[in-house]
């Protein structure tokens, strides 16, 4: 059957179970289309479970199995509780991807204490809670993969300190873990860091924001952003046998824009207005493969137009 294209073999993630929070929109679907598409059972897990059960049945409508977990992942107790229940159900939980998060914009002068409180318990603290309940509940003694999304922060986050601050914790948090916990419990825990994707998350800026966001993308060193199957496949990558001597790093998926950024104004370090001249890898089934018309990417309209743009990209 017609599915998702993933670049990797066909049945790479077999009788695997794998976890993916935050899968009910955005990257997270998509990460959790191609797992699936790869011969692993996933499990989806967030707050609101209409998204849930959307993403599931394309999923399924594939051949993939998925099944859902509603879940607040800044309650411990809760988050143990689900690890249990999916070990219960499938008899294993053999990855952990952790894409539940959130922020807002604000600049740091007008952000309030609670507001930055709020974002570091949900990112932080909530992707602490979700690598200790995997490990409490099964990975202590059977070993696995867990990958955290974060995102690109090694420069500052203007705009998002809560955010910025919380990502770096977990990426240090990442680095911790590899060593405590790969020696005598054959864990595995990574990071990828994306830079700016064209995902459903954009709907949640601005439209001045969303302006500045459909007309600068070109001023990056790839000249582009980033796709969520982009993403999807360094977060494959990581949880592969591939990947198997890697451990601890924070991997940026960002089109080298955390290196430097392009200046509209004509510094010397500008980049080409005319936009990119690497081809993006986009996963989404299309056209007469496109059988059961599973939607593409939900960003804004004026995003979503940069897609369309980044296939036609070529030397």
């Amino acid at each position: 059957m017609l599915g998702y294209n993933s670049v990797f073999k066909k049945d790479l993630f077999k009788d695997e179970v794998i976890l993916v929070t935050g899968g009910g929109t955005g990257i997270g679907r998509c990460i959790a289309h191609e797992l699936a598409s790869l011969g692993a059972t996933v499990v989806i897990a967030a707050r609101k479970q209409e998204q849930l059960t959307s993403v599931a049945e394309e999923i399924r409508k594939l051949g993939g199995k998925c099944d859902t977990m509603q879940i607040n992942i800044r309650d411990p107790v809760k988050a143990l509780e689900m690890i249990e229940a999916i070990v219960a159900k499938h008899g294993k939980l053999t990855c952990l991807v952790n894409n539940a998060g959130g922020q807002f914009m604000s600049p740091a002068s007008m952000l309030s204490s609670k507001g930055f409180a709020t974002v570091v318990d949900l990112n932080l603290n909530g992707t602490f809670n979700m690598c200790k309940a995997a490990f409490d509940g099964y990975m202590g003694e059977h070993g696995g993969q867990i990958v955290n999304i974060v995102a690109e922060c090694r420069n500052g986050f203007p705009r998002m300190v809560h955010t910025g601050a919380a990502r770096s914790g977990i990426i240090n948090m990442t680095k911790t873990l590899a060593v405590e916990w790969g020696p005598y419990n054959g864990i595995r825990v990574n990071c990828v860091a994306p830079g700016t994707i064209v995902s459903s998350g954009m709907k949640n800026y601005p439209e001045n924001v969303v302006d500045m966001i459909a007309t600068n993308d070109w001023m990056s060193p790839s000249g582009r952003y980033g796709t969520e199957s982009e993403i999807a496949a360094s977060v494959v990558f990581l949880l592969s046998p591939a990947a198997a001597y890697i451990n601890g790093i924070n991997l940026a998926v960002d089109g080298g824009s955390s290196l430097s950024k392009g200046f509209p104004e004509g510094h010397e370090l500008a980049f080409n207005p005319e936009g990119s001249l690497m081809p993006a890898y986009i996963g989404w089934p299309e056209g007469k493969d496109n059988v059961h018309n599973i939607k593409h990417v939900d960003a804004p309209a004026k995003v979503n137009e940069l897609l369309n743009k980044y296939k036609k990209s070529k030397l």
